[in-house]
């Protein structure tokens, strides 16, 4: 999917070194500034991941992720949130970070991918539609502001 990528565009997938690179995204991204601590917590994990869609050192796009583990199932990615910058959408970027990053689930010995979405979000449904995903009816319930934003 790298190659369906606008001219200039390339994804690379983040790591421990690269705590300045999020600390330097542009408001509009992420729901809410990128917290050091919480960046460098994210980025130290071996159970995270985050792979993003940049062009001149600007981040456009991002998918983020996390290895679940239970005792009697093998580990499955949970893709945590996927983000385009306004002016970026519908170029193809979410698209190719996210299965950037359900082939990372992959080489690490996930067994499975799988996210949730809010029903009426039109994009999100046709972005992982066209990804192949089948679509399961799950309920979601949150405590203490788990789905809130920011």
């Amino acid at each position: 999917m790298q190659d369906d990528l606008p001219d200039g565009v390339t994804l690379r997938r983040l790591g421990p070194d690269d705590v300045e690179t999020l600390l330097a995204v542009r408001p509009g991204l992420f729901d809410a500034p990128v917290d050091p601590r919480q960046a460098r917590a994210f980025l130290d994990s071996p159970l995270c991941e985050i792979v993003v869609a940049e062009a001149g050192g600007d981040i456009l796009s991002f998918a983020s992720g996390t290895v679940l583990l239970h005792p009697d199932k093998p580990p499955a990615l949970f893709v945590n949130e996927v983000g385009t910058r306004d002016g970026w959408t519908r170029r193809g970027l979410a698209r190719a970070v996210t299965w950037a990053l359900i082939e990372r689930g992959r080489e690490i010995g996930c067994e499975g991918a799988w996210l949730g979405t809010e029903p009426d979000n039109a994009a999100a449904l046709a972005l992982y539609r066209s990804l192949g995903g089948e679509e399961r009816g799950i309920v979601g319930f949150a405590w203490d502001g788990a789905f809130d934003d920011g």
